[in-house]
């Protein structure tokens, strides 16, 4: 079974940090849709089709005018809904001058806009990453550009065995690919879990340089991937002897949240939003510093190593047979989700027809053991 390249239109997606939309006209292509977003005078989120209805020239190429677009070729002017409200040389606005408007919610320091049929849009979907927002963490957060389907990014991410042997010297180290994993699968909710849980390994420097542990370490990997597009990773650090209470909590420990957006921009390249939140040194700007760079550092060491992998891949003649083992069930469950979110509307073709959003079975059931 190889990950679809169709998109799940009705389900909400991550279209940019919060930070990123302003007054200024900002583009961003999602699920193959050129959109345009700005803030309101008021500070509203809006978000249209990047394309003026006249001569389909970049709205984002265009000028604000109080909360409306002008665009920039013709002056066609849009308010806020999509509605044009002005045209050249006439006052009747013919009946058809409006472009698409999106729905959007911030929550969470992120952006999510809904690019499928308006009437099934629900934003109590969407899910939560609070620790982005929460003053009892610091962040830090980037985007990166990856020239590859999304799917390719959703299996890297479900599999963290590839730190061992891509990211060494920064977050993996032996016992990340040796340590076998348990994946479950909430059919009711939705959710892959994914977890690893390491009772003795080695401090790799992402964890040793911000938490100044030495010696080796006791090392939790939990994932929680939403599909199609939210994936978070519980990680938990402490030195070896140091036990969580039985609520799961432990004082002294070190916790790590790290998140990824994966929205597809078309069905070849993909918006990989990250963001790590700790628990620790919450002022310590070189902390701070430390994470962005070495987290940028192993995401481009991800976008190398899939934008190559997408290359091959594009070169195969014939469908090849997969070999998939048990580090592999995280991402194939998270591929049979993704496939039914996009069935159940009758598919959606990258950049085409609708798509639709799931909620089918009972229940968490195991989809693979340790082995």
């Amino acid at each position: 079974m190889s990950f679809p390249v169709e998109f799940a239109r009705n389900q909400w997606y991550v279209a940019a940090y919060g930070s990123e939309i302003t007054r200024d006209l900002f583009p961003r292509t999602i699920l193959g849709e050129a959109l345009v977003f700005y803030r309101t005078r008021a500070g509203q989120v809006i978000a249209l089709s990047d394309r003026c209805v006249h001569r389909r020239f970049p709205l984002s190429e265009s000028n604000l005018d109080g909360d409306n677009i002008v665009c920039g070729y013709h002056g066609f002017t849009y308010d806020p809904t999509g509605t044009c409200v002005a045209v050249p040389g006439q006052k009747r606005i013919p009946r058809t001058a409006r472009v698409p408007a999106y729905q959007v919610v911030e929550q969470d320091s992120f952006v999510w806009v809904w690019i499928g049929e308006p009437e099934k849009a629900d934003p109590a979907l969407i899910p939560r990453a609070p620790w982005l927002s929460d003053p009892g963490y610091t962040t830090v957060y980037g985007m990166e550009p990856l020239r590859a389907p999304y799917g390719l990014l959703v299996d890297n991410l479900l599999d963290l065995s590839h730190e061992t042997y891509l990211h060494g010297g920064y977050i993996g180290t032996p016992e990340v690919a040796a340590t076998p994993i348990r994946t479950t699968v909430d059919e009711e909710r939705q959710i892959v879990y994914v977890s690893r849980h390491m009772d003795d390994a080695a401090c790799p420097p992402f964890y040793s340089e911000s938490t100044g542990i030495t010696g080796r370490i006791v090392r939790w990997q939990d994932i929680e991937f939403h599909p199609p597009c939210l994936y978070l990773l519980h990680s938990r650090v402490a030195p070896v002897g140091v036990l969580p209470r039985e609520d799961g909590t432990d004082p002294d420990g070190f916790h790590v949240e790290v998140v990824y957006a994966i929205t597809p921009e078309t069905e070849n390249s993909t918006h990989d939003f990250w963001a790590v939140a700790r628990d620790f040194a919450l002022d310590d700007t070189r902390v701070s510093d430390f994470l962005r760079e070495s987290n940028r550092t192993v995401v481009l060491q991800d976008v190398v190593a899939l934008n190559k992998l997408a290359e091959v891949l594009a070169t195969e003649r014939d469908r090849y047979q997969e070999l998939s083992i048990n580090i592999d069930t995280g991402g194939l469950a998270a591929r049979r989700l993704i496939e039914a979110q996009i069935a159940q509307a009758g598919g959606a073709q990258a950049g085409g027809a609708q798509g639709g959003g799931v909620r089918a079975g009972q229940g968490r059931a195991p989809v693979g053991g340790r082995s």
